[in-house]
């Protein structure tokens, strides 16, 4: 075990990984000098990155508020986790509705051993975890913890943010998303945040290279390649957006320009 307390046997901590650069650059503490250095480099091609990935943070709290408040969903399914950093999904949702059951997925060993941070659940509702590879949704969709948490027969938030943008063309992005949501039953949700080059291509050209550099290769996609994921589903107003546009409630930070946020982010409900 390393002095975390992670399986270090299963850790490259020699090379930069994507959830704990981003832990990084949000002000964790769960990174190692590799991840420092890729975050660091990252912000001098694009200094507005912190500004994005607090975004996408601030994107999910609004986004699971509206699916537990205003659409009354009570069972989550959170795709591709990363590390925990309070408040987690499970805790806005059971806020709203301390009833809600929450599954997160991730294939991170990090995650994994840091996951007791994502299973604090209210004693009304439950949470719990599963080790999965999103790449494999008839894997993620039987797992004996998603089937002892969620029932299916009932409406279920699909959420996948901030991942799909390391799923390359030869993965099928759309693909998975869809046969992850196929099983779910009528009134699901889908929620998702895209990585776009749309607003600050050159910026974001950049940093998309440090990642690869890095064995961290990404595929970012344009407005109608993010609507894709929601073809046949009711997206829910103001469609599909750069995150700081969709629903903004006042607490977001003054001065966020568009060029600062390369995500794109939308809800849908499935007929």
């Amino acid at each position: 075990m390393s002095e975390n307390g992670w399986p270090a046997d299963r850790i490259d901590t020699g090379s930069a990984h994507s959830a704990r650069i981003y832990d990084y650059i949000l002000g964790g503490a769960d990174y190692y000098p590799a991840d420092k250095e890729a975050g660091d480099a990252m912000c001098v091609e694009w200094p507005a990155l912190p500004i994005h990935m607090r975004a996408n943070r601030d994107w999910m709290h609004r986004a699971v508020r509206y699916l537990a408040a205003e659409a009354g969903v009570r069972q989550f399914l959170d795709i591709g986790t990363g590390i925990p950093t309070s408040p987690n999904l499970h805790e806005i949702a059971q806020e709203v509705a301390p009833e809600a059951r929450v599954v997160y997925m991730d294939n991170d060993p990090i995650v994994l051993s840091l996951s007791r941070g994502l299973l604090t659940s209210t004693p009304e509702g439950r949470t719990a975890y599963v080790e999965a590879d999103m790449r494999d949704p008839a894997g993620v969709l039987a797992a004996p913890e998603l089937r002892a948490t969620l029932d299916l027969g009932q409406p279920v938030a699909l959420t996948v943010i901030a991942i799909v943008h390391f799923v390359l063309d030869e993965d099928d992005a759309v693909g998975i998303v869809n046969r992850l949501l196929e099983p779910l039953a009528s009134g699901s949700y889908l929620a998702m945040t895209i990585g776009t080059a749309d607003f600050a291509p050159e910026e974001i050209a950049r940093v998309s290279r440090e990642y690869a550099a890095r064995g961290m290769p990404m595929r970012l996609r344009n407005l109608p390649e993010a609507e894709a994921f929601f073809e046949g589903l009711e997206l829910v107003e103001p469609g599909v957006v750069q995150i700081h546009k969709w629903r903004p409630d006042g607490t977001e930070p003054a001065g966020i320009r568009d060029e600062d946020i390369g995500m794109y982010g939308g809800i849908a409900r499935k007929p």
